[in-house]
């Protein structure tokens, strides 16, 4: 069987996938972390935790982040779980969930596992229309809208400050509640990543989830919830965390020995700039044949095809060549529209292997066959 998700295909240099590349992976630092961890806490670290998560991550995450306190943050097994959690407790049958377009598309079958409908929110070129939503919400009963705010997936994008400080308020004023995806915050490569949704707010009317599976490891599992108490209270009481006690406890306690020891600083720093390297590569092979954007963080590229090339049809060309990636349409949830859009992943191959993956797109979309 096999041991982990990616399967690499002989041959072919895929820019798909948003994984990080494997030599960045901080194994050496992780097993210290492990070792601290285990002579820190002993036994304790074995042990069932405690619902929220172990108090020394979540003192360390507080001050880390700098916008929360303990009693706003709940330890989960990585973003997804995060959105799963929110969305079982927040939405079900009858209920309307809002998307991005384009957004996250895994996100979609984890909304759709709550029995809500699942629907595109207005969008343009700078992201969520909050006027055009606002006039959604007097329809169905809309419980929430999710929206990766910062360095998006797939555009790598960030909402405009007027739009994030205009969503803030229409969720002040509807109750609407918003579901700020910040995966990508702190892989940021010019400049500082604008203000979360969730600390423009105040708390209120945001739920954020974060994830170390970006800037750490994805194989941790290990993420967070920010949330008003109340909301905090009901996750860690739910039936399956008292029956388990804390998510992941001893991978969130060898993370707060990660983070403490000043070994997450010193990887972050790190991967961010081996990052850069590796989106300044692809953006300016890309640019030899397709018009991109260099994006200010996160992992991705989001192309622009020449007109009347359909990125469903590309795709199988494109894998002939020996390169390949995700057309647009798989980023609209009911995937309509973005078939002249590709989604380019700059984070798993080294630089080299980028200019080469972009060569090969750029001969298909000049050949003939």
């Amino acid at each position: 069987m096999p041991m982990i998700q990616f399967r690499s295909r002989p041959g072919i240099l895929d820019l798909g996938w948003g994984h990080p590349r494997p030599e960045l992976l901080p194994v050496e630092a992780w097993a210290a972390a492990s070792a601290a961890a285990s002579r820190e806490f002993g036994w304790q670290q074995l042990t069932y935790g405690d619902a929220r998560g172990p108090a020394p991550l979540l003192d360390w995450l507080t001050a880390h982040l700098g916008d929360s306190t303990p009693e706003q943050l709940f330890v989960t097994g990585g973003a997804s779980h995060g959105l799963a959690l929110v969305a079982s407790l927040l939405a079900g049958p009858g209920d309307v969930i809002l998307v991005d377009s384009p957004s996250y598309h895994l996100a979609f079958p984890i909304f759709t596992d709550t029995g809500a409908t699942v629907l595109r929110a207005p969008a343009d070129a700078d992201g969520v229309d909050p006027a055009a939503l606002a006039e959604m919400l007097d329809g169905p009963r809309v419980r929430l809208l999710y929206l990766v705010p910062t360095f998006a997936n797939p555009t790598g994008r960030s909402l405009p400050p007027d739009r994030r400080r205009a969503l803030v308020e229409l969720a002040r004023r509807t109750g609407l509640t918003i579901v700020e995806d910040d995966t990508y915050r702190e892989l940021c490569y010019d400049g500082q990543a604008p203000p979360s949704l969730w600390r423009l707010s105040g708390g209120e009317g945001v739920v954020r989830v974060g994830t170390f599976a970006k800037t750490v490891a994805p194989g941790l599992r290990l993420g967070w919830i920010n949330a008003d108490p109340a909301l905090i209270t009901r996750l860690a009481t739910l039936g399956y965390v008292h029956s388990g006690g804390g998510v992941n406890h001893s991978v969130a306690t060898t993370m707060y020995c990660f983070g403490a020891s000043g070994a997450y600083q010193r990887h972050l720093d790190a991967v961010r700039a081996e990052y850069r390297r590796q989106r300044d590569a692809l953006v300016s092979a890309v640019r030899e044949f397709l018009p991109v954007e260099a994006p200010g963080g996160g992992w991705f590229l989001w192309a622009a095809l020449p007109p009347g090339v359909s990125a469903t049809h590309l795709l199988a060309r494109a894998e002939r060549h020996g390169t390949s990636f995700l057309p647009g349409p798989s980023f609209y949830v009911d995937g309509a529209g973005g078939d002249d859009r590709i989604r380019l992943c700059f984070s798993q191959l080294p630089p080299a292997d980028l200019a080469e993956a972009a060569a090969r797109l750029g001969t298909v979309l000049v050949s003939p066959r």
